[in-house]
């Protein structure tokens, strides 16, 4: 199996597989002090008799040594590359082997019982809250929101936008048809004689403007009349109109139920009948408003509007000493101070975020520790085994060199067992 270049490992794995060759060192060395040992009590039992114990205890050593030797290479490799059934068992079963860990998390972590107990003990949002009230903590929350604002902003095309906002505004406004709605609204205001005040709003302007403008009625109607007509005739049908119109203001302004008025009211009652239900009425204002919404300088208006207001957002947004950005830090501060010193809105809180989490736990723990398996899957199986031997081979290491002891221990406790018994 290929070795990644120690180069391309994180400086952890780096630290890992210079434990991990230290440790293979020592348990090597075991064995071998084992087999030195052996060599020697062997040649020199007949002379020494009670080297035979030594020599029992070395021979258990190698054999320990071996058999877990044996026992840790074979989860990672075939063992002296001989394809021995029941070896390289992880990178053989490396997909069943993601499976079981995503089952295992799914069943004992991604659990809502055990979600729950563990979100009601944190006390999220009062630890949230108390860090949040700080000024500095709650100005990096800004800048944070900031920063992700100014991105989606920059990221969005000025076109696309522009086109979802006419998509919406026909969707919601041109489509759907005014004239019935205003005829109702209409209806209702000249019911009420709201419009009265706009009426007298309208007569006292006229009138205001009659008297500051006589000179506008010069000619007025005597530029129409023959040529034959006298001047100072003229003059006298224009000051009478002038007249005229001057004395209609006043009058309608004084008197409440004068017929003007009358003729305003009834208008306004036919308008909004017509509104409701003549279909040439309902027709011409619809028409009427397609033609503005569709007209070249509306939608030159609107995205000089969409412009404008992004590049303020912008600046607003990238300047920490704007007012929107203040306005943002003094309401994550309040928001802070709250959670931190109220228990109701901390229960609220709590609750919510736990419901929340449970809710996604229980819905979705199947698709997320799907993530663990497809990834497992997708790694290569020589990379999966390197991963895994340098995450646990070091101490697996130990168990060689356990084996080893536990090997001299047994095999000097059945030699002196047997030699007991046997004689």
């Amino acid at each position: 199996m290929a070795r990644t270049p120690t180069a391309l490992l994180s400086p952890a794995d780096q630290e890992r597989r210079r434990a991990l060759g230290v440790m293979k060192g020592v348990a090597l060395g075991a064995l071998i002090f084992m087999a030195i040992v052996f060599v020697i009590a062997f040649v020199l039992q007949d002379q020494y008799p009670w080297l035979a114990y030594v020599r029992a205890a070395a021979e258990g050593g190698m054999v320990g040594a071996l058999a877990d030797w044996f026992a840790v290479t074979a989860l990672f490799r075939h063992p002296l590359g001989i394809p021995i059934p029941h070896t390289a068992i992880i990178p053989r079963r490396k997909d069943e082997i993601g499976r079981s860990l995503g089952e295992f998390v799914e069943t004992n972590f991604l659990e809502g019982s055990v979600v729950r107990g563990k979100l009601e003990s944190v006390e999220i949002a009062r630890r949230a809250g108390e860090w949040l009230r700080e000024p500095e903590h709650a100005d990096i929350v800004a800048a944070e929101a900031a920063t992700m604002a100014t991105g989606i902003l920059q990221a969005l095309s000025d076109d696309e936008v522009q086109d979802l906002i006419s998509d919406l505004a026909r969707e919601h406004l041109i489509d759907p048809k005014w004239a019935p709605t205003l005829g109702a609204w209409l209806t209702r205001v000249v019911d009420a004689g709201a419009h009265h005040g706009a009426v007298d709003l309208a007569v006292d302007s006229i009138a205001t403007w009659l008297h500051a403008n006589q000179d506008a009625f010069s000619g007025l109607v005597s530029r129409r009349l023959p040529s034959w007509v006298p001047s100072i005739a003229m003059r006298l049908v224009d000051d009478t109109v002038y007249h005229e119109a001057v004395k209609f203001a006043e009058a309608v302004q004084r008197d409440a139920t004068h017929p003007a008025r009358a003729a305003v009211d009834g208008y306004l009652a036919r308008l909004a009948d017509n509104l409701q239900h003549d279909p040439d009425t309902i027709d011409r204002l619809e028409d009427a408003k397609g033609a503005v919404f569709d007209s070249p300088r509306v939608r030159e208006l609107a995205a000089e509007a969409w412009n404008t207001a992004k590049a303020g957002l912008l600046r607003a947004l990238e300047n920490p000493e704007s007012p929107l950005r203040r306005r943002v830090t003094a309401a994550l501060a309040e928001i802070g101070a709250r959670l931190a010193t109220d228990p109701a809105l901390q229960r609220r809180v709590d609750d919510r975020i736990t419901d929340a989490a449970v809710f996604l736990v229980d819905r979705y723990r199947h698709d997320i520790a799907s993530i663990i398996t497809d990834t497992v899957e997708k790694w290569d199986p020589a990379e999966t085994t390197e991963k895994i031997e340098l995450m646990v081979g070091r101490d697996l290491q130990y168990i060689r060199l356990n084996g080893t002891i536990v090997g001299a221990l047994a095999g000097l406790a059945i030699y002196t067992i047997a030699h007991l018994v046997l004689g």
